[in-house]
């Protein structure tokens, strides 16, 4: 089973989660995060003070799947979160990590039957 943590972009929620179905992924969390990376934040006016902004929005997306279901997960999620045909600085990353154990807490279910 592997884990896999998805750092998007906000306006990709929505195209992701229907991507996510279609592949039979109805199990996630989601929640939002701030990220500082390659694109060094931005400037923005509020009430015509302008102000740097370091931490961008992002969506964190965390999904346990089993080892044979990665690729087909790993290839949707780059897919659907890449914005333009070659991508962007600040389309996200995806983490892939290793988990040793799953246990569903309201049943008896353990290990890759209970994702």
């Amino acid at each position: 089973m592997k884990m896999i943590v998805a750092l998007i972009q906000p306006n990709k929620l929505d195209s992701l989660r229907d991507a996510l179905k279609e592949i039979s992924v109805e199990r996630f969390t989601v929640s939002d995060a701030e990220g500082y990376g390659r694109q060094r934040g931005h400037s923005a006016t509020f009430r015509g003070v302008e102000y740097q902004t370091t931490l961008l929005r992002k969506i964190s997306i965390e999904l346990v799947v089993n080892d044979d279901f990665l690729e087909r997960a790993l290839s949707t999620i780059e897919n659907v979160a890449r914005t333009g045909q070659d991508g962007c600085i600040g389309d996200g990353k995806i983490f892939v990590m290793p988990v040793e154990q799953t246990i569903q807490i309201g049943g008896a279910a353990r290990g890759p039957s209970a994702v």
